[in-house]
């Protein structure tokens, strides 16, 4: 079963802003050589626009395509390139929380849930499917530990 991620517009904001920070860190002394100095460094140039460009896909990639994904043994949470298997057994318990700036999280809404688990790097991952309900319904069938 595929769970899509819920988005809204708090976090779609903060990674728009997020995205101008990193374009006028990058591209501001490409502006500033093409236009207010004489160009000599045509490799700063094509560095600071490839830097620009590979960052800006990263952040996109990873906050456009998020899903959460309930195989037969585990629950795969996936965002962009960033993938995390995580076995039904090794599920501890699933609350709601509105803390989605600390610890690993792969989100695109404030609305999220924590799960934590046992093998765990940071022992959870926070995530934002679209049907709550639903979501832990299925994890409740999957995860008899849970209760």
């Amino acid at each position: 079963m595929r769970f899509r991620a819920k988005r809204d517009g708090y976090v779609t904001n903060f990674m728009f802003l997020a995205l101008l920070i990193i374009a006028a860190a990058t591209l501001w002394p490409v502006v500033y050589e093409l236009f207010f100095a004489p160009l000599t460094d045509w490799g700063g140039v094509v560095i600071a626009v490839l830097l620009f460009v590979a960052s800006s896909t990263l952040i996109i990639w990873s906050w456009r395509d998020i899903e959460y994904v309930c195989t037969e043994d585990h629950l795969l949470v996936r965002g962009g390139p960033f993938r995390s298997r995580i076995p039904y057994s090794e599920i501890t318990r699933i609350f709601e929380t509105g803390n989605i700036f600390s610890g690993y999280r792969i989100l695109s809404s404030r609305d999220a849930l924590e799960i934590q688990y046992k093998t765990g790097w940071l022992g959870s991952v926070t995530i934002s499917p679209e049907n709550k309900e639903t979501f832990i319904e299925e994890m409740h069938k999957r995860c008899p530990q849970l209760g």
